[in-house]
């Protein structure tokens, strides 16, 4: 602080002589008004308005009442009040500085000149309630003919006065004459509004009344920053949740201007209000505005207003723009990060625990959470009860993918509508829902499949802001009640569509009889019908034949699917991808996608994409068939689960189709003479020897094949009995329960209701009168609509893993075998024509010529079927053993059952006793 003027160290009685000089003649000297008749000139708590009232106040100065003429200016700067004070400051002159005098009298017609500001008005913006007027210029651009007198000039008590003055404008964010801005601030910035303008004294003034000034002046600076975060945050792309706080703060401010209006009636009427008074009265504001400059703040930082825009990462830029594609926005203003909805809710939420000791701060932020959740509760209200985002803004903590659609389904129903379409967005999550997150997506999302279903009678538009019964705000203590008894009604009008209305089981139970051949005496018709179509390339396999033929089959009389309601939902396709290819596919994906493999890759490219060619497969391996499933039963088999049906159909096909290669080779060594013809009983030497070792080759090609067979048969049943029949049994069961549970509820069922086709579903003709008792009590746990879709899931994903068809060792090690038994039954008659010219009497042609080089080529095949087919299948018996041990006791079994096919043949395994 600099030293203070000279006429500081003057006497106390030239002191009151000089005060009396200046009371009893006019005001001092100046180009502008008075502080005190700046501070009268306030008509009102509102800022940038400029109006023109008249009033009268008497008030006693030196004894004497004198009638004022106040004229109420935006600002003490203002050059009309320069004018009408002017003759005033001539006559108030000091004859001890006629100097100055002279030179505040010799230019004010080129200060006027070049010293007029005006009001201009500004441009609409998105916030309704914005100043719209423009921001006024800087006292530091001020000619020195508008200056105020120095206040080292001044006595104490007129320094004070000028202080109090002053900081009734500052209060409000305007500058005074003797508290200006720092040369720093800049009014036209948005950057610098937001942070608040810091404020400065001038010098001269008393020490004790800077310092108790100075305290003061952050009040300032805070109504400040509050006032442009209410104008800036309630521009509309803010959302509703952000308006409704800034609506919050603005009754706030009001209230502040009002106490700023009282304490100006105070400087007018008490000529003993004191500068300490004035701070005793701002002491709890101050803490007030503390509190919102503090929440102001947090938000601020949060959208990244008060940082630099080179803090910005491209990620982060490239992110928002990718977010705002994905929901069909506008990728405008990127790299600009907006706070708003459940974000501005978690802050406000940390903010009140943080302050939970401070009662008034509690107040006031229990306060603007109260206000601010408001529209939140609206939102979530209308997601609860009816099924339906309204959210303009994107600040609700539930996402919707508008462009995935409910039409999109009948042609390619995929799990997208039920997983993608409606997500949380985790960033606008409140703390207050954190725990229930999971229940409020999923209520919604039950309600709405209801609703686009034509839903059940009680879900209709009705106003839900006017319901007494619905909680609008957080601290309602009905908040999770309400949640709860959303989702619970949700979930049971959701199990009732899809039980009853819809008949799940009996759809279930056709895609059983259908995928898993469970009943297959018309596919095996279907087989025999197509055979000469399956054999071709799969490129030149006619479809729409083979969909004739499915046809006529199912509707063959007396065949079990002729009594299906749904088969006419069953379609022939052919895949261009064999199934090993597409399963290695699967268990081998990497990358983004790596985390939901299980759900989303078991549908690969129709076409390869890498560079090696795709090795051409036949009809058999590339058919399987396609079900079509209505809304909302695709929810539960959707694309997904469809595929893991197909991958099991496909796989029991192959198995079907290698069992009957290898019993028509076994027709053809029972059939064939050259296989059942032996060699004559009274041939000695070599015709002997060469009899003994044809009839040595047959016998081994005999076990081989009976090897081969047992080993597939095995296989198929272990598939079929020991894997797909316990599984569907225990699913069946937990789908019984959840439609018990269901009649036990009370639900209002719609009219039609295919009830009787569930029930003949489980193979029951009508449900016992009973069955409602077995329904559980209110207080155990109901079952969900996600439960029984993750249990669909889990039977479909436990069948793949217990059929080898999710390990890739086990996968690449179980297609070698099946491959060398294909190729074994495929190469039965060129078996049969290469032991006829081998051994032309077995024939019967009559030739007796004999080639010893054929027959030992035989041996050589025969040789290699053999030992491709025994280690491949001692390889896979160590993998299911070791991971019987490690993973699932299930393949403990197949190992045993696998063994009698080890049996036999040169290199033969221990037998099945070694497996327990």
């Amino acid at each position: 602080m600099s030293s203070l003027p000279p006429s500081r160290a003057a006497s106390q009685a030239e002191r009151r002589t000089s005060a009396a000089l200046r009371q009893k003649n006019s005001r001092p000297a100046s180009a502008i008004k008075s502080p005190i008749e700046e501070n009268r000139s306030t008509g009102g708590p509102k800022r940038k308005t400029t109006t023109l009232t008249t009033t009268e106040t008497k008030r006693d100065v030196t004894g004497q009442e004198t009638l004022v003429r106040r004229t109420t200016t935006r600002s003490p700067l203002k050059p009309n009040s320069s004018n009408s004070n002017e003759p005033r400051s001539r006559d108030g002159e000091k004859p001890s500085k006629p100097e100055q005098g002279a030179a505040k009298k010799a230019p004010p017609k080129s200060a006027q000149s070049s010293w007029n500001p005006q009001a201009s008005l500004l441009p609409p913006t998105t916030a309704p309630l914005a100043s719209r007027v423009s921001v006024p210029p800087l006292a530091s651009h001020a000619p020195e003919t508008l200056r105020a007198p120095s206040l080292g000039n001044m006595s104490l008590t007129e320094q004070e006065t000028a202080i109090i003055s002053d900081l009734l404008f500052v209060f409000m964010g305007f500058e005074g004459q003797y508290i200006r801005y720092q040369s720093d601030y800049q009014p036209l910035d948005e950057k610098s509004r937001l942070a608040g303008p810091q404020f400065r004294i001038e010098y001269g003034l008393d020490p004790s009344l800077r310092d108790l000034a100075g305290s003061m002046l952050k009040i300032a600076t805070h109504y400040s920053a509050v006032e442009a975060f209410v104008e800036v945050q309630s521009r509309e792309d803010f959302g509703t949740v952000n308006h409704a706080l800034c609506a919050a703060m603005r009754k706030l401010l009001k209230d502040y201007l009002i106490l700023i209006a009282q304490l100006e009636h105070q400087t007018l009427t008490n000529e003993n209000f004191t500068l300490h008074q004035l701070n005793l009265h701002m002491k709890p504001t101050a803490h007030m505005m503390h509190q919102l400059y503090s929440v102001a703040y947090e938000i601020l930082k949060e959208n990244s207003m008060l940082d630099a825009e080179e803090d910005l990462s491209e990620s982060d830029d490239f992110e928002n723009i990718l977010e705002s594609l994905r929901e069909g926005r506008d990728a405008g203003m990127p790299g600009k990060k907006v706070c708003k909805g459940g974000l501005v809710l978690r802050h406000l939420t940390r903010r009140l625990q943080s302050m939970s000791g401070d009662p008034a701060a509690r107040q006031l932020l229990t306060n603007l959470l109260r206000e601010a959740s408001k529209p939140y509760m609206a939102m979530l209200n209308e997601w609860l009860h009816h099924g339906n985002v309204r959210d303009p803004h994107g600040e609700f903590l539930i996402r919707e993918q508008k462009s995935i659609r409910r039409e999109g389904l009948e042609q390619d129903y995929t799990d997208e509508y039920w997983e993608k379409r409606y997500t949380v967005r985790p960033e606008l999550v409140p703390p207050q829902l954190e725990t229930v997150k999971e229940k409020v997506l999923l209520a919604g999302k039950y309600l709405n499949v209801v609703r686009e279903c034509g839903g059940i009678d009680n879900i209709k538009d009705r106003n839900l802001d006017a319901r007494a019964d619905v909680p609008h705000t957080f601290d309602d203590p009905r908040f999770a009640e309400n949640v709860s008894n959303a989702y619970a009604f949700a979930n049971r009008s959701l199990m009732t569509l899809l039980l009853t209305t819809h008949a799940l089981p009996a759809r279930l139970r056709s895609l059983k009889h259908y995928f898993f051949l469970d009943r297959s005496d018309f596919f095996s018709y279907f087989l025999e019908l197509t055979h000469s179509e399956l054999k071709k390339s799969a490129k030149n396999v006619n479809t729409s034949k083979l969909q004739s033929l499915l046809d006529i089959v199912l509707r063959q009389p007396g065949s079990v699917a002729a009594e299906d309601p749904f088969k006419e939902d069953v379609k022939v396709v052919m895949n261009d991808v064999g199934l090993t290819g597409w399963l290695m596919r699967v268990v081998n994906v990497q990358g983004m996608d790596a985390d939901a493999s299980s759900l989303s890759t078991y549908t690969p490219a129709p076409t390869s994409t890498s560079g090696e060619a795709e090795k051409e497969i036949s009809g058999y391996e590339a058919l399987t068939l396609d079900y079509a499933v209505p809304f909302p039963l695709s929810l539960v088999v959707s694309r997904v689960t469809l595929t893991r049906y197909q991958l099991l159909f496909r796989y029991l096909l192959s198995l079907r189709h290698l069992e009957t290669l290898l019993t028509n080779s076994w027709t053809e060594h029972t059939k064939n003479a050259v296989w059942t013809k032996r060699g004559a009983r009274k041939r000695t030497g070599a015709e002997a020897a060469r009899d003994r070792r044809a009839e040595e080759w047959k016998r081994r090609a005999w076990c081989l094949r009976s090897r081969m067979l047992c080993f597939v048969q095995q296989l198929l049943y272990f598939c079929t009995s020991e894997v797909i029949e316990p599984n569907w049994a225990a699913f069946m069961a937990r789908l019984k329960v959840s439609e018990d549970q269901e009649e036990g509820s009370g639900v209002q069922q719609r009219p039609g209701s295919q009830k009787q086709d569930a029930a003949a579903a489980f193979g029951a003709s009508a449900r016992p009168a009973s069955a409602a008792s077995k329904a559980p009590v209110n207080g155990e746990a109901k079952r969900t609509v996600d439960e029984l879709m993750q249990d669909h899931v889990d039977f479909l994903a436990t069948c793949l893993k217990e059929c080898m068809l999710t390990n890739s060792k086990l996968l690449r090690i179980n297609s070698k075998v099946m491959a060398t038994c294909t190729m074994f039954a495929n190469y039965t008659s060129s078996l049969s024509r290469y032991l006829a010219a081998a051994d032309p009497e077995s024939s019967g042609t009559g030739s007796t010529a004999y080639d010893p080089a054929k027959l030992d080529k035989l041996f050589s095949i025969l040789q290699q079927y053999e030992d491709h087919f025994s280690r491949h299948l001692k390889i896979l018996l160590d993998a299911l053993n070791y991971l019987a041990a490690t993973e699932t006791v299930v393949f403990l079994g197949l190992c045993a059952r696998l063994s009698m096919a080890n049996e036999g043949g040169l290199n033969g395994g221990p037998g099945p006793g070694a497996y327990g």
